[in-house]
């Protein structure tokens, strides 16, 4: 999926084994959406200290705008939080409008285009979209705990 319908034109750099090395990173997070079976749809997320990156995600044509990219989204951004990350990122081609709409309708906004940021087969480069969501303030605790107060008790 990834070299059909996200990697198409540009070569193909997320070849099986290193979706394997990802799947056997601890500080990856990969999900698989099936319908008997069948995989259709995938998504592959790295976890840092306080930010995330949305490395892939791809759901197949015939299942698209049934919710089987928003149902991995919220997976992996529910997790996030759990986490206590500060922000989800993630880039996509500058021309992609559709998938453009699908993380905005996500709580994502555009942070800035980076020119040539992929590379084609024949030499060509098209520009990629960095999008940016934020899940928590920076510097604050995502969990608070207060002691009881002493009439409680």
């Amino acid at each position: 999926m990834s070299r059909d319908f996200i990697e198409t034109g540009l070569g193909w750099r997320y070849d099986a084994p290193r979706i394997v090395r990802a799947m056997s990173n601890p500080a990856m997070l990969c999900l698989v959406a099936t319908q008997r079976a069948r995989v259709v749809g995938f998504a592959i997320m790295e976890f840092g200290d306080e930010r995330a990156h949305l490395a892939l995600l791809a759901v197949l044509p015939t299942h698209r705008r049934m919710g089987v990219g928003r149902r991995l989204m919220d997976w992996l951004t529910e997790t996030a939080i759990t986490a206590g990350i500060e922000s989800i990122h993630l880039e996509l081609r500058a021309s992609n409008g559709q998938a453009r709409s699908f993380y905005s309708a996500l709580g994502f906004s555009q942070s800035y285009e980076v020119p040539g940021y992929y590379r084609g087969r024949a030499g060509a480069s098209e520009g990629a979209l960095r999008m940016l969501r934020i899940l928590r303030r920076k510097d604050t605790v995502p969990y608070t705990w207060r002691p009881p107060r002493t009439e409680d008790t």
